[in-house]
């Protein structure tokens, strides 16, 4: 059992370090990766690349808000922009972003034109309900393209935490302020019939998590990311982590009350568990401004789905244009609708 164990460990550890490498090795700054676009915002400018793979050559330059430097959003969207910008006339650059919510507001405020957001989250924003009930709705935004699932994972390094109700009374990581995590964390605790006054909240990124656990200065922590996350990985090198399975009743319940959630699976490769785990996940989707031409949204997604294969990430795997085209809250963007209509997808629109 040990040695399966450092084998996969030793496998995640390869596979996410490999991601890094595709990620442009951003510390974390905003500075971009995937293209040296320019002043963020302009419909107009030079293209990012002659070598234009059935894109429509808008010229257009955009600025693309992800996650944490740690989290799948950063890593994958440097990937997704730097591919874009390569193989169609649409210069994309990735910037680290704090979470869906606030990547909504940045792209609100005109920083930014493109996001990664979480389903429920974005759905959320669009409506004015849960996160965004007090200052109302944002709409100013249209979907591009679902991409993948997200897994909410509850980490620990104490194997006596092993179901929700486990966490009452400890020290728990909820997210980042600002990030879909949160209400995540409050939904799954929820679903227990628990509030934020049965645990001991703390509010951290992924990375600071990850520190917090190795450190013994919290008792788990919500992260809600595609696997196998980095900093996860990075803390399974150093300490046994343990996922904190929810049980189908609770995952019924979940989903009765946020259909948003559906259940899903951690492999047990991902951490080197000795069982997958299972869990509840929401969609990650790009979304994009509506002031975004036509033709630079239909690059992007052209950008993504006419060369899959040469990704270099392990999420291209769960790329299909059946869960692409299938966001049904928040309309398309007509760049995003032109592109599917061309592959037999009719979907919604403003």
């Amino acid at each position: 059992m040990m040695k399966k164990k450092i084998l996969a460990l030793l496998l995640a550890t390869v596979m996410v370090l490999g991601l890094a490498a595709c990620g442009g090795g951003n510390d974390g700054n905003s500075a971009g990766a995937g293209s040296n676009a320019g002043t963020a915002g302009s419909d107009t400018g030079s293209a990012g690349n002659t070598d234009n793979a059935g894109g429509s050559g808008s010229g257009a330059e955009l600025t693309f808000t992800t996650g944490g430097d740690q989290g799948t959003y950063y890593g994958f969207g440097s990937v997704l922009a730097g591919q874009i910008s390569d193989r169609t006339g649409t210069a994309v650059t990735a910037i680290v972003g704090n979470g869906s919510q606030q990547n909504i507001y940045a792209m609100d405020e005109g920083d930014a034109q493109l996001g990664f957001v979480q389903s429920d989250v974005m759905a959320y924003a669009y409506n004015g309900t849960s996160l965004f009930e007090d200052e109302g709705k944002i709409d100013s935004f249209s979907t591009v393209a679902a991409l993948y699932m997200e897994q909410v994972q509850i980490i620990t390094v104490d194997p006596e935490i092993k179901t929700v109700a486990d966490l009452k009374g400890k020290s728990v990581s909820v997210g980042d302020s600002g990030s879909g995590v949160y209400f995540n964390a409050l939904d799954v605790l929820g679903a227990y019939d628990m509030t934020l006054d049965d645990i001991k909240p703390t509010f951290q990124s992924f990375g600071d998590s990850a520190d917090a656990l190795q450190d013994g200065k919290i008792d788990a922590a919500f992260i809600v990311a595609g696997t196998p996350t980095t900093a996860v990985v990075s803390l399974s090198t150093n300490r046994d982590v343990y996922v904190v399975e929810l049980d189908d009743e609770h995952i019924d319940k979940l989903i009765a009350t946020s259909p948003y959630y559906s259940k899903n699976v951690i492999p047990a490769a991902a951490y080197g568990l000795e069982k997958d785990a299972t869990t509840v996940a929401v969609g990650a989707v790009i979304i994009a401004r509506d002031d975004v031409s036509e033709d630079a949204v239909y690059d992007v997604v052209s950008g993504i789905f006419e060369s899959i294969d040469t990704l270099g990430h392990d999420k291209k795997s769960e790329l299909s244009l059946d869960f692409a085209a299938s966001i049904t809250a928040v309309p398309y963007h007509p760049g995003a609708a032109k592109y599917f209509s061309e592959k037999g997808f009719d979907v919604p629109t403003k």
